[in-house]
């Protein structure tokens, strides 16, 4: 075995290790409110559950990480998280009219009502991998289609892509429209029908057309109504753990599609984001960029780092040689490190979730959103052969 390999090995290996016998059990054991029912938002960093409001979206990547659990051959329960995160996204987090409400109490009342369409990605994201875990029952496909088909029907932008609000709200933003690409993707790999590729092709041609700076190939975040960028400092912002993301989506389509068009766009979301984005000192990918690629916010958050993971092992199963694959390897064992930092505990299984610019961690209660970042990251990991 090269050098290489056994640097891939012995990485994959642990970082499986703490997901299976720390991550999973903890968040499965301590993270579900089996009193009130639904996910706890956060467990602090003394293994309790903190019984703050939560946000629609974490029942759903709850879901997204225990489904992929048991698809990645973990024989814990998962069955547990599953049923909690589904029974929260159909009953308290349910509108009449077949939506979901962003956030609740601990008890389920409604804190924030309005629509969101960043929960609503995330709700047809949940609802694809319980489904691809359980593909006898169609009623999750039924309530994801009921949710499609409101956005489309009730949100749609105009032109493309989808509105923050119905009537309009500004700014439009990128963010929400990768999540719904995500669960496009997910429904496709999911068995559903021809809408959601119908879905994602036009959000991976808006991306191309409008999201990607037309001269240094970066990725803004936020637009005017007709997609331009928004004027002033907001137009302005680049988030490096974004560009990774979209730079896996955008080769996820290419595979899909059948067309290579996306691949070198997110070959330069992923230069930018590790040349500029990534602070090679700490080994972490920094919070915000300008679109001058100075830096606005050096804090790293630990998603940003599972994202860069992703980022090459998309880019290693698109190489052009055997030598372009080895180096992206070699940065993605690199990246992993980098995720490895945020994972030493004192509770085995939680994690840190803010690096500060010197290098220390915010002291905080450990959020159930990120499971979801690690346990993707990880499974893209796990599928890499040399």
């Amino acid at each position: 075995m090269s050098e290489l390999n056994a640097r891939l090995a012995a990485r994959q290996d642990s970082l499986k290790l703490w997901l299976f016998d720390n991550a999973l059990p903890i968040w499965r054991d301590v993270g579900v409110d089996r009193e009130k029912g639904g996910i706890y938002e956060t467990i602090g960093l003394d293994g309790r559950p903190v019984d703050v409001n939560r946000r629609t979206r974490v029942a759903a990547r709850q879901v997204y990480s225990y489904a992929l659990a048991q698809k990645m051959g973990y024989d814990g329960d998962t069955d547990a998280v599953i049923d909690a995160g589904l029974d929260w996204l159909s009953g308290p987090a349910a509108t009449p009219e077949g939506m979901v409400y962003a956030v609740l109490t601990p008890q389920g009342e409604v804190v924030k009502g309005e629509f969101d369409f960043y929960d609503h990605a995330f709700a047809l994201l949940g609802y694809a991998s319980a489904f691809k875990v359980r593909p006898h029952d169609r009623s999750l496909e039924a309530k994801a289609v009921r949710i499609r088909d409101t956005l489309l029907t009730t949100y749609k932008h105009p032109v493309r892509g989808f509105e923050e609000s119905s009537p309009r709200t500004l700014p439009l933003k990128t963010n929400p429209h990768m999540h719904m690409f995500e669960a496009s993707l997910a429904w496709i790999e999911a068995g559903g029908d021809s809408v959601w590729k119908d879905i994602a092709a036009e959000i991976a041609q808006l991306c191309l057309d409008k999201f990607l700076h037309p001269e240094n190939g970066s990725l803004r975040e936020y637009f005017d109504g007709d997609w331009n960028p928004l004027e002033g400092e907001m137009g302005r912002i680049i988030e490096p753990g974004h560009q990774f993301e979209w730079a896996w989506l955008l080769v996820r389509w290419a595979q899909i599609s059948g067309d290579d068009k996306f691949i070198a766009p997110a070959k330069r979301l992923v230069e930018i984001a590790e040349t500029f984005g990534t602070d090679h000192d700490r080994n972490v990918t920094m919070f915000e960029l300008w679109d001058d690629f100075s830096p606005k916010d050096r804090k790293a958050r630990l998603w940003a780092q599972t994202e860069r993971m992703k980022a090459y092992v998309a880019l290693s199963s698109v190489a052009a040689s055997p030598d372009e694959k080895a180096g992206y390897i070699e940065t993605l064992i690199t990246a992993a490190e980098g995720l490895e930092l945020y994972l030493d505990t004192k509770v085995a299984g939680l994690y840190l979730d803010k690096m500060n610019p010197d290098g220390t961690f915010v002291d905080e209660p450990a959020p159930a959103s990120s499971l979801y970042h690690i346990i993707c990251g990880i499974d893209e990991m796990l599928s890499v052969k040399p």
